[in-house]
């Protein structure tokens, strides 16, 4: 009976995703193949031109980051031309995506061996670059939905009414997520996991201290800030608040702000998956299977709530239940999602995001999939854990939920 197996995982350290980014001068192409050739490479006697397909995930697919990026992605990479890509948009979720489609491709038979990865230049294509301006939903959604669709940052001030969340809850545990990423760096968690992406110093003119005539590399995400603390984080203006959500929603106690929501962000990430028989043959140690991926549909005007049907379902698929699952990778597009999250399924706090989460190491949206994944394997790997459950939240009310299991 085929499985799928995970034999590599690689990210690139997590970058603002601003003219001050350290991947500002990076095109988004670039970006992606670097994790392309960094996976490739890590894995002792990999043929690029045995690759079934490359599946990414990029969520502003316009601009630099459209043309089918995953498939320019693979051939800037030097991978040969008969090696296919295609690229995939399930929102915050694509590369998770990415990682589900791998699997089945790969359990059907399919593919005998395919990449999952996905990349997000949002210093390039800014978040909604894809949608300004344009009528996305049409008048159906418009009757459906009276009043449209809403931004994810107001779905997250929903959430917080709705659970009962207070603003010294939302900071608090924004300041854990950067604790525990600043830990996880400090003790060196994170180093098997990093391929650094050299970048000219010239191409870094709005970043000061940056010598113009040699590399620069980024050897830790840009965005986890080791000295910050409640007071600075209760400081924060909420951005959010606007009365005309008020006049559609009754009274919001606005409490969200940039402080305890994810930054916007740069980076990409890979994992190579394949049979165990196939692992075998080549001589690779498998790192973990894909046990179980589902997807739900959830209320698309809190949006973010998906996460909690996603999570049920996957355990009940695998046959699992909390207690069996030793960590969890839940994305931190705000605080509010996890914290509503971790009241609904009862997941042990100290489970969750142990090294961390989006809202200090970045959410570089169509990466992040795939860098939950892999941290989730480390954590799993340096705790001796068994199983571990990735969730992530989506625009549109969607959301994606995975087990893998250490091998």
């Amino acid at each position: 009976m085929r499985d799928a197996v995970i034999v590599d995982a690689v990210r690139t350290p997590v970058a603002k995703g601003k003219p001050t980014g350290a991947y500002a001068g990076v095109h988004p192409v670039t970006l992606h193949a670097h994790v392309l050739r960094a996976l490739t490479a890590r894995v002792p006697g990999l043929d690029p031109a045995t690759i079934d397909d490359v599946i990414g995930g990029a969520v502003g697919q316009v601009g630099e980051q459209s043309g089918n990026t995953t498939r320019l992605a693979a051939l800037a990479a030097g991978f040969p031309d008969s090696v296919p890509a295609v690229t995939v948009d399930r929102q915050c979720g694509s590369s998770q995506q990415a990682l589900s489609f791998a699997a089945q491709g790969v359990l059907s038979g399919a593919y005998d061996l395919v990449i999952a990865s996905g990349a997000e230049s949002m210093s390039h294509v800014p978040i909604g670059s894809q949608t300004l301006g344009r009528d996305i939903g049409g008048p159906l959604i418009e009757a459906r939905y009276p009043g449209g669709l809403i931004p994810q940052g107001v779905a997250a001030e929903l959430i917080a009414r709705k659970w009962g969340l207070p603003r010294t809850q939302l900071d608090e545990f924004a300041l854990l997520s950067h604790q525990n990423a600043a830990r996880a760096w400090r003790d060196g968690h994170f180093a098997a996991q990093i391929a650094p992406l050299p970048v000219s110093g010239a191409s870094l003119s709005q970043r000061p201290g940056v010598d113009p005539q040699a590399d620069f590399l980024l050897l830790a995400d840009e965005t986890v800030r080791p000295d910050t603390g409640p007071a600075a984080l209760a400081g924060l203006r909420p951005a959010f608040a606007d009365d005309r959500w008020e006049q559609r929603f009754g009274a919001i106690d606005w409490k969200v702000t940039a402080g305890n929501s994810s930054p916007v962000n740069d980076g990409a990430a890979a994992l190579l998956i394949t049979t165990s028989e196939n692992a075998v043959r080549h001589g690779w140690r498998p790192r973990a299977r894909i046990h179980t991926a589902v997807a739900v549909g959830d209320d698309p005007i809190h949006m973010l709530t998906g996460i909690i049907p996603a999570t049920a379902k996957v355990l009940q698929r695998a046959g699992l239940t909390m207690a069996d699952i030793d960590a969890f990778e839940v994305n931190e597009a705000f605080s509010s999602v996890v914290l509503a999250w971790q009241a609904e399924t009862g997941a042990d706090p100290t489970k969750v995001n142990i090294d961390g989460g989006a809202i200090a190491i970045g959410h570089p949206l169509g990466a992040s999939g795939a860098r939950l994944a892999t941290t989730l394997l480390g954590v799993l790997e340096r705790t001796g854990g068994r199983y571990g459950l990735q969730t992530m939240c989506e625009a549109g009310g969607t959301a994606n939920a995975t087990v893998i299991e250490r091998l």
